[in-house]
């Protein structure tokens, strides 16, 4: 089969999972309406929900730890949905958790911004609640879809971009070559995080040049070759590579440390996941790591579930909520192997646990490291 006919065969497959889902939505085999419920639920007939992109990728993972942190504070069953990377793949799971007869609390870290109305759609028509993170159509808002679609929630994508690019810049003086490894395409958050940094090397770092971009969809495997194939072409004129998140990162620099490049080239990205500290306090490869962005997997999953549970028994309305609670940005911190310290509390053992603890006593708003600073619409992009 060509290439040609195998892209049209895998789009007709997730139109058909699309179509499916929106149909499970409106069967009563979950209990719902076309409107969604019609009041708080008690807590015995919940199940908690969270769909990862990939369960490879640190941050994924991580994302598990913090649903499996909640699912025990509040003593609610938990299921997991691993996606692997597909849209077709998470629509079907969310059908057949939909189907199950339990009203669903659900957080969904989407594969691709455009799954997220066909999935709010069927989880209002089934009376559950759902909190998207990190990829939605910008014109597709909480307050317009009811209750159920209870929050869009992420971290800042354009400060991200421009905190790691501030490091490669500085790092390398202002002046080289750069090569880009984003996420998904079709992804709110990988293109702020790409408009960022593009935005901040062109207006404070003219001398340093973007060879070439390779999207890797969160993928350290898909990063790790696209690495390779950027090392076969460019060689040791790459100076700088930026990814939009740790997982990719890693698969970089594996590619880059077996071809004898690792010591001559600046790395900045997006997490600071545990294996990246780990690099960063040996100094790996020349201090190859210069600049990354603080957040945790688990953190906004426990933030994103929390938020669905309060609407889920009534505690919060979230109509009633300023939109700022409804797309709600949480905070992020540049860190550079300097503040690196600073950092460390938030991988022990019982991290997880210990941020849910206070989650539940402080609200999804309020809880540090992951505090609540702005919202209320789409993200604004810098000019180009």
């Amino acid at each position: 089969m060509s290439l040609k006919k195998k892209r049209g065969a895998l789009r007709l497959a997730a139109f058909a999972a699309v179509a499916a889902l929106a149909l499970a939505g409106c069967t009563s085999t979950a209990g719902g309406t076309a409107t969604g419920s019609s009041g708080p639920i008690a807590k015995e007939d919940l199940v908690l929900v969270a769909s990862v992109i990939n369960t490879t990728n640190p941050y994924f993972i991580a994302n598990i730890e913090g649903a499996k942190a909640l699912s025990k504070k509040l003593d609610i069953p938990l299921e997991i949905i691993d996606s692997q990377g597909s849209s077709q793949t998470e629509i079907s799971k969310i059908q057949a958790i939909l189907a199950q007869g339990k009203k669903v609390v659900m957080f969904v870290n989407t594969v691709a911004s455009s799954d997220t109305p066909t999935i709010v759609d069927a989880v209002k028509r089934a009376g559950g609640y759902v909190s998207i993170w990190w990829n939605k159509p910008d014109n597709f808002e909480p307050w317009d879809s009811g209750d159920n679609f209870v929050a869009f929630q992420k971290h800042p994508g354009v400060d991200s971009g421009r905190c790691n690019a501030k490091a490669i810049g500085d790092a390398l003086g202002g002046k080289g070559n750069v090569i880009m490894f984003p996420g998904v395409q079709d992804s709110t958050t990988s293109q702020t995080r790409v408009a960022g940094f593009e935005a901040e090397m062109r207006e404070n770092y003219p001398g340093i040049k973007i060879l070439e971009n390779q999207p890797s969809n969160w993928d350290p495997q898909l990063a790790n070759q696209n690495a390779k194939d950027l090392i076969a072409k460019y060689g040791d004129q790459i100076n700088g590579v930026w990814s939009a998140d740790d997982g990719m990162q890693l698969g970089a620099i594996q590619a880059f440390d077996d071809a004898g490049l690792l010591d001559k080239v600046k790395f900045a990205s997006d997490g600071l996941y545990p294996d990246t500290v780990a690099l960063m306090e040996k100094g790996y490869g020349n201090n190859a790591i210069v600049g990354e962005t603080f957040h945790r997997g688990y953190m906004a999953s426990a933030i994103g579930l929390y938020t669905a549970y309060l609407a889920a028994t009534g505690e919060i309305v979230p109509s009633e909520l300023p939109k700022d609670k409804r797309t709600s940005f949480f905070d992020i911190k540049c860190v550079t192997p300097d503040t690196l310290g600073d950092y460390l509390k938030y991988d022990t053992p019982t991290a997880a646990a210990d941020f849910v603890d206070q989650l539940v006593e402080k609200g999804p708003w309020d809880t540090e490291p992951a505090t609540l600073i702005g919202g209320g619409g789409p993200e604004v992009l810098p000019k180009p």
